[in-house]
């Protein structure tokens, strides 16, 4: 326990207090804790659970193709899956202390078809929401957030998955979305687990979305003005997305059965399950140049430390430099 304390008081003494964005960093369930992703290390090397992701920015549209999981679709070249029971609890670790306490937290589930999530794009799959949060109380310009509930909890959410939900493999996908600025401000992460002892309730039609395609820029949980006149008032908030899993009036969707077999993501640019971990890794000698709000230096980092025209790599502390 301790150390997974540290590995994410490490991570998260890697982001500038002002600054900062970020996403989720590690998982727990039922006693067992599973290291995130690291975003800004080499991909080399790295096993987790977590769907690999790159960037601490914000993802800022609602058709951005990269909104089911903060990248491209693709697994890891070293993905694990998680087994997780039916009506257990699941936690999911954000950076501390995470700086937007405006905004709902949400869950989703999608589940994979044939016999496993390796090799699926998450692009492709259906989702429903199993978990959701908006303004707990109060006004929308000063009231509670579930996201302001979130950094109360230490930085973390924690889901319950339903025991009625069928067993099987799936994806799970926590979300923050941001107010505090408009465009929202967009922070999911996946994590790729094997569901046990479930129930055969599947999700209706109406409860499946996918992302992107799952939101609309204008809808009115995405656009709310913090700091209108109205909303000093306005005590309700309709939180995006599609009915929560269980509160849909469709008929049920039929399961997946067998994977597409354009689903799978390309493996020439995989890195090799032989390859060296991250920290042994070598400098790269790319010209690449990092951009606005991404990381540039720090102890242990191996990406590129000259920011784009326009910008200065300013040093936060000893492990985290950031382009602004």
């Amino acid at each position: 326990m301790f150390a997974f304390a540290t590995l994410v008081a490490l991570a998260s003494a890697a982001l500038p207090q002002a600054l900062a964005h970020g996403g989720v960093l590690a998982w727990s369930n039922a006693g067992n804790w599973y290291q995130g992703w690291a975003p800004y290390n080499s991909p080399t090397g790295q096993t987790s659970i977590s769907r690999p992701w790159s960037s601490y920015n914000p993802i800022l549209s609602a058709t951005d193709p990269t909104l089911a999981c903060n990248n491209d679709g693709s697994p890891g070249a070293l993905q694990k899956t998680a087994t997780i029971k039916a009506g257990s609890e699941i936690t999911a670790y954000w950076n501390q202390i995470w700086p937007h306490d405006t905004g709902p937290m949400l869950t989703y589930l999608a589940q994979c078809p044939g016999s496993s999530c390796d090799g699926v794009n998450s692009n492709t799959l259906k989702w429903f929401k199993i978990d959701e949060a908006g303004l707990l109380s109060g006004t929308v310009a000063s009231g509670k957030w579930a996201a302001g509930a979130m950094i109360d909890q230490n930085s973390t959410w924690t889901t319950t998955i339903p025991s009625t939900v069928p067993s099987g493999n799936y994806l799970i996908r926590f979300e923050t979305i941001a107010l505090h600025s408009m465009p929202a401000q967009f922070y999911p992460e996946c994590a790729q687990i094997q569901i046990t002892g479930g129930g055969n309730q599947a999700p209706k039609a109406d409860e499946l979305v996918t992302f992107p395609g799952g939101y609309v820029q204008s809808d009115p949980g995405l656009t709310i003005d913090l700091y209108g006149e109205a909303a000093k008032t306005q005590t309700t908030y309709v939180i995006p997305g599609p009915p929560l899993y269980g509160k849909g009036t469709g008929a049920p969707a039929p399961r997946p059965t067998s994977a597409p077999a354009t689903s799978a993501p390309a493996k020439t640019s995989a890195p090799a399950k032989t390859s060296a971990p991250a920290t042994s890794a070598p400098r790269p000698t790319t010209t690449a140049v990092a951009s606005q709000f991404a990381q540039c230096g720090g102890i242990g980092f191996t990406g590129p430390t000259t920011c784009a025209s326009g910008f200065t790599c300013t040093v936060q502390n000893d492990y985290y430099s950031q382009c602004i």
